[in-house]
């Protein structure tokens, strides 16, 4: 019978791992939405985000309410690293009946302790404290929905105060502590003489200076933060004492039941109601059974009543009972005495467990309590206490390797390593709880190390650190808010933009204002999109770089084929000649066509010259600066499209025929618009920016005619040169245009292309170190270098999912910055800042680009696609979805398609070319 009831306590290895999966399954459940009220692991968030990084300074005031008392503190931390604070407290005796009675009694006895606890500890000399920040350690199941607000959900540990339960506990005792500073406490007090055993004259009356409550937890959150001192940060806790719960720092996307996307949350588990749904059941054993059915609360908090010292001494008395009852104990002698529930405490269990002096303690023991064992008896009742001890600290490690593997895994490493913070009287009384919590959990979760740090404050000493990293957070939010607030833009600012923007436009499209416009308007003569019915092989050539690309494109019923190759331009060829630099064009075309088959056809040839041109018919641009390394002599002021042709006349090459010239947007523009016949926008955001648009004839006032439409390229990146946008040039925008080559100008491209975004965020966190918001105000020389923060990491940093850790870690060890956690959120925060008016600026001149479409064509709801490319539209992970917002709320009656271009500067300009062919086709 005894070795029955041993191998009942004992739970299989397997099994442990069983339980482990059915624990991360539940807390999954908790944390999501749609499952949250199912789970029974709750996972209630904390709102606390943040552990100690030990400047905390300042005064906190901490109640904390426990089994039969109310502990008051006053903690006072230097700002030293957490290493010496100040502690003051004094411990009230709870009056009898209280824990029963109605919920405002205990409230105002709490304040009164308040009151008491100043009167005595702040001296005359410290009467300067007006204020100061409240903590308050509620150990009970609540609901919060803010650092200082949480409704109890139940009462537990012998306390069922009326007219708590679903109220905001926070308000109930602010409201109590108010009653004191109005100095009502003469007459509040009358009630407590009601209760026995109570003197009121035991207070001295003092008037509170001004207590504000400014967060409430619970004591195992409390403990977390106490082991967060000391330079060691702890991100679990576990308190084994009468009750049992577990919280951790998770990563707040995760915790789907609260707004917060960023960085971590502190979740307090609940871990007591596991197995409520009756996935323990075959774990449970008769002994468990029958102190479940003895509780108040039967059928619930199972895990806990496994584990809970409140419970282990009664699982304990059961066994027993039912061991004399099968005659293996205390044979032929009463043990009547063990049918009193209560009879057999925590306490015993320990004495009987820790005793090193065989069975000799025990005898002493177990007669003291009225029970006349053998030597035997003695022996099997330490068995069983053992058992009993050893299941609770194997149950408590299960539980404890759930929460290290979730963390790892949704933390996307390889091996976990975290300080785990422990209190309780399990903890402290058994001296193997240690032993067995460490040795579990490293075979349940062998990818996790964790390092047990005791709670030696209890949880008072947390909850001053809850409170000072709340300040802490607090007052840097406020300084965060105010470095970040010139880049946030209202609603009212992007209107004024889209107004600015479509006033320029009309200045650009008007002859006699077009000189001094900043958004120049220039006139394609592209007059026609792709309407499907092209057909043929067309030549293009991509001219941007050192390297171009000479394409064939096959455009036929079934759909458009492509090759294309890359040459090419010797450094001697880009600084020589313009004919030394066209012959080799040539060349380079004729080598590609002889490769295709293509050298006895005369094929129409689209031209993307990325170069500044005053464009004056679809085949005529005259070219007005080299840039991009290039300077061949004799071709400025030129006709580029006749330098081509001429070469090709030399090198008496008849197989092409020169019909277009574009740049990249239009040519995006029409690659899209072959898939989509709506598409009349183009749209470029990578390292530059620009958009094009078909624009009705009869208003560009700097070509003859008015019939029908032509592609108009705005060049917007200059929008702003001429001082409109000054109200939204930041001191950080203004920085990065003194040190660009082209200062004053471009003013709109360097608010929102990849070119400039990293450049602005660096300036940006050297305000942030300097104001001692980034790493702790530590010196970052490296972040000094001129553009050492690439674009590209605003899109490594803003991953929508949650933080990349181990990218953000690159990044940071590439820049040589010894980041935190919260450096590493407030990075993304300013990154988000600064991609995010980036996305806003850009749909506000989109959004004036459409509004006129619709208005030129009388409609009361334009549809209406733009083909976009560019790096920073593709590659980002929010550019594009903050755009398309913006632009849906600047422009509500516009229905914006936003179609990915896949070549325009290749593809767009054969389709030029073949949209140009159609159309003179259709004339002949």
């Amino acid at each position: 019978q005894i070795q029955r009831a041993l191998r009942s306590l004992s739970i299989p290895l397997e099994r442990l791992h069983v339980m482990k999966g059915h624990m991360m399954e539940d807390m999954c459940k908790g944390l999501s939405r749609q499952t949250h009220a199912q789970a029974k692991v709750r996972m209630l968030p904390t709102y606390i985000c943040s552990t100690p990084n030990g400047t905390e300074k300042g005064s906190f005031l901490v109640v904390e309410l426990c089994q039969n008392q109310v502990r008051i503190l006053l903690v006072t931390l230097y700002g030293d690293g957490n290493m010496s604070p100040h502690m003051m407290y004094k411990i009230f005796d709870m009056p009898e009946g209280i824990m029963q009675g109605e919920g405002e009694a205990l409230f105002d006895f709490i304040a009164q302790c308040v009151s008491q606890f100043l009167a005595e500890t702040i001296s005359s000399e410290s009467r300067e404290i007006t204020n100061l920040p409240l903590g308050f350690v509620f150990p009970f199941s609540c609901r919060q929905t803010q650092l200082d607000k949480a409704e109890l959900l139940s009462w537990s540990k012998g306390f069922s105060c009326s007219g708590v339960v679903g109220k905001d506990v926070v308000q109930l005792l602010q409201s109590a502590i108010n009653k004191q500073e109005m100095g009502a406490s003469g007459t509040d007090s009358n009630w407590l003489s009601s209760w026995r055993g109570w003197k009121s004259s035991q207070f001295t009356p003092g008037q509170l200076c001004h207590v504000e409550v400014v967060a409430v937890m619970n004591d195992t959150v409390g403990t977390m933060m106490t082991c967060s001192m000391e330079g060691r940060p702890c991100e679990v806790a576990m308190v084994a004492d009468k009750g049992s719960n577990c919280c951790f720092m998770a990563e707040a996307y995760l915790v789907e039941i609260t707004d917060e996307t960023s960085g971590r949350m502190c979740v307090n588990t609940e871990w007591g109601c596991f197995g409520d749904d009756g996935i323990l059941n075959d774990i449970f054993t008769p002994y468990d059974e029958h102190v479940d059915e003895e509780s108040s609360s039967p059928g619930e908090k199972r895990f806990e009543k496994m584990v809970g010292s409140l419970y282990l001494g009664e699982i304990v008395r059961h066994a027993l009972i039912a061991l004399t009852a099968e005659k293996a104990l205390f044979t032929g002698t009463d043990i009547s005495v063990l049918k009193e529930k209560g009879v057999f405490t925590m306490h015993h269990v320990l004495d009987i467990i820790n005793n090193e002096d065989g069975i000799t303690e025990v005898k002493r023991i177990l007669e003291a309590l009225g029970l006349q064992p053998s030597e035997r008896d003695c022996g099997r009742v330490q068995q069983i206490c053992r058992a009993v001890m050893g299941r609770a600290a194997t149950l408590h490690a299960t539980g404890l390797a759930a929460i290290l593997s979730y963390m790892c895994q949704t933390r996307e490493m390889e091996t976990l390593m975290v300080n785990v913070g422990v209190e309780g009287e399990l903890y402290s009384g058994y001296r193997r709880f240690e032993e067995i919590l460490l040795s579990v959990s490293r075979l349940l979760a062998p990818e996790c190390m964790a390092t047990f740090l005791p709670s030696r404050d209890g949880s008072g000493r947390g909850a001053a650190m809850v409170t000072a990293v709340a300040l802490r957070l607090a007052a840097q939010r406020r300084e965060v808010n105010e470095v970040l607030a010139p880049l946030r833009l209202s609603h009212a600012d992007l209107e004024k933009v889209q107004a600015l923007m479509r006033e320029e436009m009309e200045r650009g499209l008007c002859k006699e204002t077009n000189p001094t416009a900043s958004v120049r308007m220039l006139p394609t003569y592209v007059s026609h999109t792709p309407d499907g019915t092209e057909r043929g092989d067309f030549l293009a050539l991509d001219l941007g770089g050192t390297n171009f690309r000479v394409l064939v494109v096959r455009v036929t019923e079934e759909g458009i084929s492509m090759a294309s190759e890359i040459y090419v331009i010797p450094v001697a060829i880009m600084q020589g000649t313009g004919e030394m630099l066209f012959d080799h064009i040539i060349d380079c075309i004729i080598d590609f066509q002889m490769k295709q088959n293509l050298v006895t056809q005369m094929l129409p040839l689209g031209f993307t010259f990325s170069f500044p041109c005053q464009q004056v018919g679809l085949d005529k641009a005259l070219l007005l600066t080299w840039t991009k390394g290039f300077s061949a002599s004799g071709c400025v002021g030129q006709d580029v499209v006749q330098l081509l042709r001429d070469a090709a006349q030399r090198k008496q090459h008849l197989g092409m025929h020169v019909v277009a010239l574009v740049n990249d947007t239009v040519g995006t523009m029409i690659a899209c618009g072959y898939d989509d016949p709506k598409c009349e926008i183009g749209l470029i955001v990578g390292t530059g920016t620009n958009a094009c648009y078909m624009e009705e004839m009869r208003n560009v006032g700097t070509v003859e005619g008015d019939q029908g439409r032509m592609c108009i390229n705005m060049e917007w990146g200059a929008f702003g040169d001429n001082g409109c946008l000054d109200h939204i040039f930041t001191h950080f925008d203004k920085v990065v245009d003194e040190t660009t080559i082209n200062p004053g100008k471009q003013r709109f491209e360097k608010l929102i292309s990849g070119m400039y975004l990293g450049e602005i965020v660096r300036q940006i966190l050297m305000v942030m170190v300097e104001r001692q918001l980034l790493f702790q105000g530590r010196p970052c020389p490296k972040l000094q270098t001129r553009n050492i923060f690439q674009t590209k990491f605003l899109s490594t940093i803003e991953l929508s999912n949650g933080l990349a850790l181990g990218q953000i870690r690159a990044i940071l060890n590439e820049l040589e910055l010894d980041a935190s956690f919260e450096d590493s959120m407030l990075m993304r925060e300013v990154c988000q800042a600064v991609s995010l008016r980036a996305a806003q600026l850009c749909a506000a001149g989109l959004a004036a680009v459409v509004e006129k479409m619709r208005e030129n064509r009388g409609l009361d709801q334009l549809a209406v696609t733009v083909g976009v490319d560019g790096t920073l539209y593709k590659l980002h992970p929010c550019f594009s979805d903050n755009l398309q917002k913006t632009l849906k709320d600047l422009a509500p009656n516009c229905n914006v398609t936003f179609l990915l271009s896949e070549d325009g500067s290749g593809k767009g300009a054969a389709l030029v070319a073949a949209v140009a062919d159609r159309a003179a086709n259709a004339m002949q």
